[in-house]
C-alpha cells in the first residue's frame, strides 16, 4: 500500500496555492493568445494584450496574477490502495498548507477568507479555510488539484432545474448575456448537468479544473453530446458580441467545459460557474516518493507583445487637476492614462464613510474633485510600493455611489465591469465619469503606483483607504457625465447574428 507523509501533502500544497498564484496553465496562455491574435474589437484586444503581458511578468517576477489570489480550492482523490499518513484531521492538514502559501514571506498572497459570514465577517488573515473536497477513488496514488478561485468570477455562479425537455444550451446563453462582465472574461465556463443540486454545482466547479482543448475538438469535431454542447454554447456565447472585460469583441469565452451524472428522471440540475482570466489551477499525483515537483510554463508559450500604452489614440489626465471640461470630455470607449493622486476604496470602506456621513461625521479623506480606485491590493515586498493591485467588481458599490458623488464632490471612479442603472442615473446626474482598468492585470497595473499609503481606515486590512500616486496608469473611459457605458455600446456593436442550435 501506498503511504502518503503529511509533510509532504503540505509542502505540494503549499507548493502549488504559490504555483498557481504566478504562473497560468499553458493551455490557458495559448488559448488567450490565439483569442488575442484574432480579435477584431481594439478595446478587446487592448485589454487582452495587457493581460498576457501581465502574465509574463508575473511568472517572470514571481508575483500574482491578480490582486485577488482567491480561496483555495483543493480537489484531492485518494486511490483505495494508497494511506494518508496524518496526525490530524485532513481539513487541518490542508488548511495548514494554505498558510503557508499564504503567508510566505518572499511572495504573500492577499487573505480574502472571512469567517462568521452571518456576523461580523472578521478576515482570517491566512485566508483559511481551504474548500475542500475529497473523493475515494481506484488506484495507488493520491490525486490533487489546487486551484485560486477568485470572488468576481466565483460571484457569478448560477444554478437552475430545468425541465427534462428544456434546453441547456438556451440556459446557459441567457444566463451569461445577463452576467454583465464582473467575472472578467474572456475566460473559462464550468457546466455541470445531473445528480442533485449540490453534486452539480460540484461538477461545474471541477470542470474548471479540465485542459482547454476547444480548438482540437472544433479541428477534429464533435464525438458525442457532450462535445455538440460545448460547441453550440461557445458559438453563440461568442456571438454574443461581450468580449474581453465587456468592452465588445469576438471572443468571450475560451472553452466550455462539461461533466455530467445521473440524475432522476423528473429533474434536470444544471450549475453554470464561469473562471475569469486569471484562471489558476495545477494538477499533480503523490505516489510516497516525496512532495509534488511542479514545472513551470515555458516563456516561449507567451506571444511576444509591445504595449504602447502612451501611443496613439491615448491621452494624459491629471488627476490634481480635474476640471468639469476635462471630466465632460471623457468618451466611451478611449483609452486614457491617468497622473497624479489617487485614492482607493473598496466595500467596507464605503460602508463605513456612509456611516460617518448619516452622523455628519467629517471623512477622513477630502473626496472633492479627487479620484477613487476600488482596489484590494496585495501586500509589497522588497522594494516594491505597492502589490498587485487590479479593480475589483464595481457594481458592488453601485448603492453608495449616488449618496458619495452628492456630499464628497467626487468625479472619479475606477473599478471594473459595468455600472447598475443606479449608479449610471448617479453619474450622469453628478457629471462625473466611470473608468476601468483590466481585470487579471493587476501586477501590470501595480507598476504604475509610484506611491502607496495608507491613510484611513487601516483596520480593515487590505479594504482600507489608501493615498497613491500613479504615472500613466491605463484605464478606458467606461461611463462618461452623460450616462452613455461602453458595457451596452461595444456588446451592441459586436453582437452577431444568433447561432442556429
Amino acid at each position: 500500500m501506498t503511504v502518503i507523509r503529511e509533510a509532504d501533502l503540505i509542502d505540494s500544497i503549499a507548493d502549488a496555492l504559490q504555483f498557481v498564484s504566478y504562473y497560468h496553465p499553458p493551455n490557458f496562455i495559448r488559448a488567450m493568445a490565439a483569442a488575442w491574435e484574432r480579435e477584431e474589437s481594439r478595446g478587446a484586444k487592448d485589454a487582452m494584450a495587457q493581460i498576457l503581458v501581465n502574465s509574463r511578468m508575473a511568472a517572470l517576477g514571481r508575483r500574482p496574477i491578480c490582486q485577488d489570489t482567491g480561496t483555495a480550492n483543493v480537489f484531492i482523490k485518494i486511490g483505495h490502495r494508497a494511506r494518508l499518513d496524518l496526525s490530524r484531521p485532513l481539513q487541518e492538514v490542508v488548511d495548514e498548507a494554505t498558510r503557508l502559501a499564504y503567508m510566505l514571506d518572499s511572495n504573500p498572497l492577499r487573505a480574502s477568507v472571512v469567517v462568521d459570514p452571518l456576523g461580523t465577517r472578521k478576515n482570517s488573515g491566512d485566508n483559511t479555510p481551504a474548500m475542500l473536497s475529497v473523493e475515494l477513488a481506484e488506484g495507488d496514488t493520491v490525486e490533487v488539484h489546487v486551484s485560486a478561485k477568485g470572488g468576481g468570477s466565483e460571484n457569478k455562479a448560477k444554478f437552475a432545474v430545468l425541465n427534462p425537455s428544456d434546453s441547456i444550451a438556451d440556459w446557459v446563453v441567457k444566463t451569461v448575456e445577463g452576467l454583465g462582465a464582473g467575472w472578467c472574461p474572456p475566460g473559462i465556463l464550468g457546466i455541470g448537468v445531473g445528480g442533485s443540486a449540490d453534486k452539480a454545482m460540484a461538477l461545474a466547479k471541477k470542470a474548471l479544473n479540465d485542459p482547454i482543448d476547444m480548438a482540437d475538438l472544433r479541428r477534429r469535431g464533435p464525438h458525442d453530446r457532450t462535445e455538440e454542447l460545448r460547441l453550440e454554447i461557445h458559438d453563440r456565447i461568442n456571438a454574443l458580441g461581450i468580449g474581453a472585460q465587456g468592452l465588445g469583441g469576438v471572443t468571450t469565452v475560451l472553452d466550455v467545459k462539461i461533466r455530467s451524472f445521473p440524475t432522476h428522471a423528473a429533474s434536470l440540475p444544471v450549475g453554470l460557474i464561469p473562471n475569469c482570466a486569471a484562471t489558476r489551477h495545477v494538477h499533480f499525483a503523490l505516489d510516497g516518493s516525496g512532495p509534488a515537483q511542479l514545472d513551470p510554463p515555458d516563456l516561449s508559450d507567451w506571444p511576444e507583445i509591445l504595449l504602447d500604452m502612451a501611443g496613439a489614440g491615448s491621452r494624459r489626465i491629471d488627476l490634481d487637476n480635474l476640471s468639469d471640461e476635462v471630466i465632460a470630455s471623457l468618451t466611451p470607449g478611449e483609452t486614457i492614462l491617468l497622473n497624479g493622486t489617487l485614492y482607493t476604496g473598496r466595500d467596507a470602506a464605503h460602508k463605513r464613510m456612509a456611516a460617518m456621513l448619516d452622523k455628519d461625521e467629517p471623512l477622513p479623506v477630502n473626496l472633492r474633485g479627487r479620484a477613487i480606485y476600488y482596489v484590494g491590493p496585495v501586500d509589497a515586498v522588497g522594494v516594491e510600493v505597492i502589490g498587485p493591485a487590479g479593480p475589483t467588481t464595481s457594481t458592488r458599490m453601485d448603492k453608495f455611489t449616488d449618496r458619495i458623488l452628492a456630499e464628497t464632490g467626487l468625479k472619479l471612479m475606477i473599478g471594473k465591469a459595468e455600472r447598475g442603472p443606479e449608479a449610471i442615473e448617479a453619474i450622469a446626474r453628478h457629471q462625473a465619469a466611470y473608468l476601468i482598468a483590466v481585470g487579471g492585470a493587476a501586477y501590470l497595473v501595480s507598476k504604475a503606483i509610484r506611491e502607496a499609503r495608507p491613510v484611513a481606515f487601516q483596520d480593515l486590512g487590505m479594504e482600507a483607504i489608501y493615498k497613491l500616486r500613479v504615472q500613466d496608469m491605463p484605464v478606458t473611459v467606461a461611463v462618461d457625465t452623460q450616462g452613455n457605458s461602453i458595457h451596452k455600446i461595444g456588446p451592441a456593436r459586436w453582437r452577431r447574428e444568433r447561432v442556429p442550435a
